[in-house]
C-alpha cells in the first residue's frame, strides 16, 4: 500500500508563492496517476492538479490555471506543487491523492495523504 504524505504548507501574502510536496512510500508510485486536491473550509474536496503516471499529462482547475504547476519525480518518488500569485481564495488544506488508474483522472482517488495548510492573508 502507499502512504503519502506532504509538506510545504505555511501561511503567506497575497501575490507570494509557496511550493508543496508530496512523498511517498510503502510502494513505487511509478505507474500511479497523482493529483492536489484542496478543501476550504466549510466547502467540498475539490480537484486542483494532476498529472498521469509518467507526468506526460497534466491538467488543472480552471481557477489555478497560469499560476499553479504540478510535477512529479518518479525516482524520488515525489509530486510537487508550485503556487504562484497565491490569492486568498486559495486558503484550504491541501491534500495529495493517488491512483492507479490511466490519464488524469479528477476524481476517485483511492490513496490520500493527511493534508498540509495552506493560508494566504495580509
Amino acid at each position: 500500500q502507499v502512504q503519502l504524505v506532504e509538506s510545504g504548507g505555511g501561511l503567506v501574502q497575497p501575490g507570494g508563492s509557496l511550493r508543496l510536496s508530496c512523498s511517498a512510500s510503502g510502494r513505487t508510485v511509478s505507474r500511479y496517476a497523482l493529483a492536489w486536491f484542496r478543501q476550504a473550509p466549510g466547502k467540498e474536496r475539490e480537484f486542483v492538479a494532476g498529472t498521469s503516471w509518467n507526468g506526460g499529462y497534466t491538467d488543472e482547475a480552471d481557477s489555478v490555471k497560469g499560476r499553479f504547476t504540478i510535477s512529479r519525480d518518479n525516482a524520488k518518488n515525489t509530486v510537487s506543487l508550485q503556487m504562484n500569485s497565491l490569492k486568498v481564495e486559495d486558503t484550504a488544506v491541501y491534500y495529495c491523492a493517488a491512483t492507479s488508474g490511466p490519464g488524469v483522472p479528477t476524481k476517485g482517488y483511492d490513496v490520500w495523504g493527511q493534508g498540509t495548510q495552506v493560508t494566504v492573508s495580509s
